[in-house]
């Protein structure tokens, strides 16, 4: 009997305890995308629904030796990069990743919180700009994330939104997802812009608090789609499907009084 080759992904990240962000969140929806789930941590954090409380860092050779001893055993077919928090450590992912060009990488540039808590130093914007972004397959950051990262205003209507996704574009990525979800307004549309193309995903913001990890899962299902070998805008729409639906299903969940998690494996723990 012959079997479907089953694919590898691996989370560069920070560990969140209450399992909805970070590599929790990563790993989980490696498992629901039907992939092989891996995990090389930046950071640890004490925090739950209802903030951060703490960070500690991984020293940088650190995180570069996790990465190092995954590559030097395991195929890997797709890697997703979550928060990254000093430039050091971005310095230490961009010199482990160099080695690899020809696999899919997935740039999800984690600044703050859900609950409002940074998650990035100051100093290390222009570390990712400069080293990570020219790496990325695709990066996805929300308004406010690409604000930063072109040192310009947040922007507010679709016009805006198109600009800073070709800005990013220019600064080396292959592909940008820009996030339109800080748009006032009851749509939550998504700007993919890519070398001689784009398209909008259009959705419809839901009425609901349960929202923490959302970015994080929608970077790791866009990462296991990549290592499926999914065409970017197909893998951008099978990612968005499968987030709206683990959004919509999180009632079904208990966790916390905060921002709740979203739920990963609504397909799949159904009576």
């Amino acid at each position: 009997m012959t079997y479907a080759r089953i694919p590898n992904a691996l989370s560069i990240a920070g560990s969140d305890p209450s399992g909805g962000a970070g590599i929790q969140a990563d790993l989980k929806t490696f498992a629901a995308q039907r992939c092989y789930g891996m995990a090389a941590i930046t950071a640890l954090t004490a925090q739950n629904t209802c903030g951060v409380s703490g960070v500690h860092l991984v020293p940088p050779a650190f995180v570069q030796q996790q990465i190092a001893a995954i590559f030097d055993d395991i195929r890997v077919d797709a890697v997703k990069i979550g928060m990254i928090a000093t430039a050091d450590i971005a310095c230490a992912v961009a010199d482990a990743l160099s080695a690899y060009p020809g696999v899919p990488i997935v740039l999800d540039p984690v600044m703050i919180a859900k609950g409002g808590a940074p998650l990035l130093h100051d100093d290390a914007i222009d570390a990712v700009r400069t080293r990570l972004v020219p790496l990325a397959t695709i990066i996805t950051p929300n308004l406010p994330e690409a604000a930063r990262l072109l040192g310009t205003a947040v922007a507010d209507t679709r016009a805006e939104m198109v600009a800073h996704a070709q800005a990013l574009l220019a600064l080396g990525a292959r592909a940008v997802l820009l996030k339109g979800g800080h748009l006032a307004a009851n749509e939550s549309p998504d700007c993919l812009v890519f070398d001689g193309g784009g398209h909008w995903f259009e959705s419809s913001r839901l009425p609901t608090t349960h929202t923490h990890g959302t970015g994080c899962t929608l970077s790791a299902a866009l990462a296991a789609q990549l290592a499926h070998g999914a065409s970017l805008p197909d893998a951008v729409h099978t990612a968005k499907t499968y987030v709206t639906a683990a959004i919509g299903a999180a009632h079904q969940l208990t966790v916390g009084h905060g921002h709740g998690p979203t739920h990963h494996f609504h397909t799949l723990w159904q009576d």
